[in-house]
Order: structure tokens, then sequence, then C-alpha cells
């Protein structure tokens, strides 16, 4: 364990860093299984609706550092290319 006050505090910060990190990305990853299961079912209304909300909260991890721009770029570009395949 660390001895340091500024080691105990670095481990404090971490904990919660993660715990928000983690929330981020189990949120829009139950977002995207939406929009997937959604497609699934061919029902292009419902997928149109849980696109719309996932896309600001990839947006959302990207911005925050949780994922990188480019994986956050590629999820919305295939799940909108899904959703539009569906008319």
């Amino acid at each position: 364990m660390a001895n340091h006050k500024s080691a105990l505090k670095r481990i404090r910060q971490t904990e919660k860093r993660t715990a928000r990190n983690r929330h981020i990305r189990s949120t829009m990853r139950n977002l995207v299984k939406q929009v997937r299961e959604a497609a699934g079912k061919k029902d292009g209304e419902t997928a149109k609706k849980a696109l719309d909300r996932a896309v600001p909260l990839i947006n959302k991890a990207a911005s925050k550092g949780v994922i990188h721009k480019a994986t956050a770029s590629r999820k919305i570009s295939r799940l909108t290319k899904l959703v539009n395949e569906l008319g």
C-alpha cells in the first residue's frame, strides 16, 4: 500500500475516474446493443430512436477519452449504415 500522501490521493482519484469511465463505457455498450437488437428485429423506427440516443453518448465517451475518437467514428458509422439499410 502507498505511504505518501500524494500517492494515496492518486489512488483515490484513479478509483473515481475508473468508476466514471466504467459507467460511461457500459452505458454506451447498452445503447449500441439496443440499436443492434432493434435492427435485428427489422424495427426501423425503434432502431432510429435508439441510434439518436446512442450517437451523442458515443461522442461523449470519445471526448472524455474513454474510447478513441476513431473507434467512436467507426461505431457511429456502422450503426448509421445498419439503421439506414432498414429503410
